[in-house]
Order: C-alpha cells, then structure tokens, then sequence
C-alpha cells in the first residue's frame, strides 16, 4: 500500500525579478519518510524549504503540508511543522532553558528539558544564548524544532558545525522521529549523509529536478564503476596485470591491485577463479559500489541525469 503523502509540491515556481530560481519542480514525502533535497548552491533548495516553511509565496504551482497551504493557513502550519534553520539567532541573553520553556509554551506542550540532556545542553542548561558555540546553538535549535513533536520536521543543514558525537546524536534522533512517523525534508551538502539517512533523495540543478529516488537507484544508474580490490598472499595479481571481463581500469594501490567494473559479478568470479588455478590465495577483496557523492558530481558536472 502506498504510503499517505505529508509533503506534496506540485509545478512549483520561485522567481525573483527576472532570475528563476525553482522552475516547475514537483515531489511527494511520505509519512515516515526521510526525504533529501540536494543541490549545489543557487539550485533552489533554499527558497523550496522557505516557501513550503511559509516564509515566502510560491509564483507558481502548489505547496501543501497535510493538507495545509502555507501562505493561506500560516497559523494552522505552525503546529505541523518544526524548523531547523541554516542560520537562526535567539536574544543573547536568554538561556538553553527558557527557550525550550518558551517554545513548549507557544505550542500549549509541557516543556522538553530532555532535549537538552539529549542533546549534550545539560551544561549550558543556564548559559546565555550568546556564550554558546556555534555547534551548541545548531543543536539547541534542533531541539526547539521537534519540542513539539510535530509531524513534519525541515531541517536545513543540520550537522553544519556540530562534532562527531553531535552529529551521532542528531542522527539517532532522526532515526527515531522517522519510526515514530515524523516525516524529515532533509536539505544537506553532506553526501554521505543523505546516502546513510535518506530513504529517497531529489537533486536540484538549476531550479530543476535533476534525478530523484532512493540512493541505491541513483548510484545504480550511473556511468561510474564499482571499484573491486583485491590483495592476495604472493602478490599475484599486482606483479602480473591481468584483463577481467566488465573492468574498464586498473590500477595498483599498496598492496591492492584495483579494477573499476561496470558489472562486479562476473569481475569478482573470475578473480577468484585465477587465484585460484594460480595457487595463490585470496587475503582480502573488498567490492565498493559507487556513491551518492560520485553520482551526484556525475550529474551536476554533465547538466542533468543521464
């Protein structure tokens, strides 16, 4: 059964003056769903999130979250949302506490002070937005974002400037909304990411959707190679080069001899079936599919999906 639908932008357009910024896009998320929106900068992912977040009116086309025009029904939008903005700013003087007290109060919830424990705030419960980091505000916001635990939650780079234990945290907690139902639109420049949390991605260039699907499909239609290394007990296949059927390169890396192949399977047996008549033995072979970054440089370099 198809899942319902939380997101929905239909012939979507942005101008501003003569330049078009979002020309006609159009994609669902689903209830659950992680959904990605890549681009480079100036691709229009930008002015899609503000426009679904309300903040600007769409000139074209159709934007709805549950249901809910933004522009049209911005109080009843309030509720359904929660936003993680690229940059946001809160009074230097309040504190971790009385934000989060003050945003539960908005949406008429009982105050998540838990968040900031999760989150790593606990010991700047009490310190003044100001005398934050840069990382801690990212991740206060975060926590301001899903207080209310709203069904649809946008998240405009969110692991900009937070450490690697921040970002663990952040996407366990991802994780976790998307179990709970939660939907997440998901704007990143972090390919590995979006290929490790999306459930489907869209790739904006230009205004334009590019390609979209899950990132298995989008590396899976690809013109780059499945990179297969091998390294054996005598060094067998580094001292003496060999052709393999499927492999378009080869190349020699420490102890690995490396083969780029456009079809891994009849790569890989027949690797193995030469070291084995050979006498030599395998000591490790590693099978590499191609990734979401590669892909997604692959589209952006050539204009657009092939």
């Amino acid at each position: 059964m198809k899942a319902e639908n939380v997101i929905t932008v239909r012939n979507f357009r942005k101008v501003y003056g003569s330049f078009v910024a979002v020309d006609n896009i159009s994609f669902e998320v689903g209830r659950g769903e992680i959904f990605g929106l890549l681009g480079p900068n100036g691709a229009g992912k930008t002015s899609t999130l503000e426009c679904l977040e309300g903040i600007r009116r769409a000139d074209g086309g159709s934007l709805a979250i549950l249901g809910v025009d933004p522009t049209r029904q911005p109080r009843r939008l309030t509720d359904l949302i929660g936003v993680q903005l690229q940059t946001s700013a809160l009074p230097e003087s309040m504190t971790a506490h009385e934000a989060i007290a003050f945003f539960c109060a908005y949406h008429k919830v009982a105050p998540r002070h838990d968040l900031i424990d999760r989150l790593g705030l606990a010991e700047k419960r009490h310190a003044q937005y100001s005398q934050l980091s840069t990382g801690q505000q990212r991740r206060l916001a975060l926590a301001l974002a899903v207080a209310h635990r709203p069904p649809v939650v946008i998240l405009d780079e969110p692991t900009a400037g937070l450490d690697v234990g921040s970002r663990t945290e952040l996407h366990a907690m991802m994780a976790e909304l998307r179990a709970d139902g939660t939907s997440i639109l998901l704007a990143t420049h972090d390919m590995a990411e979006a290929e490790k949390m999306a459930d489907r991605v869209a790739i904006l260039l230009r205004g334009r959707v590019a390609a979209t699907g899950t990132p298995r499909e989008l590396t899976s239609t690809g013109a780059a190679f499945t990179k297969v290394s091998v390294r054996t007990e005598n060094d067998l296949l580094r001292q003496n080069p060999v052709s393999f059927p499927a492999v378009a390169q080869h190349a020699a890396k420490e102890d690995y001899a490396i083969y780029y192949s456009t079809d891994p399977g009849p790569t890989v047996a027949a690797i193995l079936a030469y070291v084995s008549t050979q006498g030599d033995k395998l000591v490790d072979l590693r099978v590499e599919r191609p990734s979401l970054e590669e892909r997604f440089l692959e589209i952006t370099n050539s204009g657009g999906a092939k």
